[in-house]
């Protein structure tokens, strides 16, 4: 029971006495408001009665209020949710574009590198078969070599016979001379006669002879065109063994052409090891672009995983989201 004569009213009027001076009305405040008099637990039961009454008028004029604020917020809220939305599906638009152009990018070049490993692979094909020509080419010049060395053996044989039958004949021709000196008065107008003979076979032998010796040199020159174009070997050698008979003469220059033979193969060696090693370059290249290969399509491999994964986020998202008409106000 209340005591001292405080009733609700009473609290009611020290409570609006309170919150018209602008301080809480707490249980202290009320009780001191009313002169340090009444129950606490009957000024807290009044308090709450108040309270509760108040709640109960501000609940009512506010309900409408309210509802209309929360709808509108809702609305708001659907329509952010919807432009969201779709910001972000124009986004996994543009980024799978961007995707599938980078892919078509990547894939291009890759065939592009395909192409270009196929051609080196041909090249290496053309320098091999090339390689195995100039092997070829390098054993029919030995051949060649070994038949000009027999063919100057051959003639140094046969100037050796002829240089021989030469001497027998001086030898012949002295002692005729010698036996028949007391002729000579005789026979000098027949030795004179066989001395401008032999003069003119002598001066026939020297035409000859130079003759030789040029055809030697053209057969030099064409030896050093041999060595630029082995292509024309074969037909220079057949037409040097067509003139062999013209090189009995030319003992003193087999030394030159055996030189410039062994200058042939030697060069022919230089340029073998330039082109073995121009392949290793090439088996290099080929192995690099190989690596390349490998490493463009590891990215297009890692770029069609990101574009998987995009789809199936694109797909979540779409079953995640609601349709459009849904979320519309």
């Amino acid at each position: 029971m209340a005591r001292g004569g405080i009733n609700k009213a009473i609290v009611q009027k020290a409570r609006n006495a309170l919150l018209a001076r602008g301080i809480h009305p707490s249980i202290d405040a009320v009780r001191i408001e009313l002169g340090n008099t009444g129950s606490k637990t009957t000024i807290h039961r009044y308090l709450k009665e108040l309270e509760s009454v108040e709640q109960a008028i501000s609940s009512d004029v506010l309900s409408t209020t309210l509802t209309g604020l929360i709808e509108q917020l809702l609305d708001q809220l659907k329509q952010e949710a919807q432009q969201s939305v779709a910001q972000a599906h124009k986004t996994l638009l543009r980024e799978r574009a961007a995707v599938h152009q980078q892919s078509a990018v990547l894939e291009a070049r890759m065939r592009d590198l395909e192409s270009q490993c196929s051609g080196l692979t041909l090249q290496l094909q053309a320098a091999q078969e090339l390689t195995l020509q100039e092997q070829q080419q390098r054993q029919a010049v030995e051949v060649d070599n070994a038949r000009m060395v027999q063919s100057l053996q051959d003639l140094q044989v046969r100037v050796r016979e002829r240089d021989e039958r030469i001497q027998s004949l001086e030898d012949m021709h002295q002692h005729a001379r010698d036996g028949m000196e007391h002729y000579r008065q005789a026979s000098k107008e027949q030795r004179e006669q066989e001395q401008r003979r032999h003069e003119t076979q002598t001066s026939q032998l020297q035409v000859e002879i130079r003759q030789l010796q040029q055809t030697l040199m053209i057969k030099q020159d064409e030896l050093t065109q041999l060595n630029r174009d082995n292509a024309r070997l074969v037909t220079e050698a057949r037409q040097h063994q067509k003139d062999q008979h013209a090189l009995e003469q030319l003992l003193a220059l087999r030394d030159q052409a055996l030189e410039s033979a062994q200058s042939t193969l030697t060069d022919m060696e230089h340029t073998n090891d330039t082109l073995e090693r121009q392949c290793q370059a090439l088996r290099g290249e080929v192995a690099q672009f190989d690596e390349a290969c490998t490493a463009q399509t590891q990215q297009v491999q890692n770029l069609q995983e990101r574009l998987a994964e995009i789809t199936d986020q694109l797909k979540l998202l779409a079953k995640v989201s609601p349709p459009e008409n849904e979320l519309a106000p």
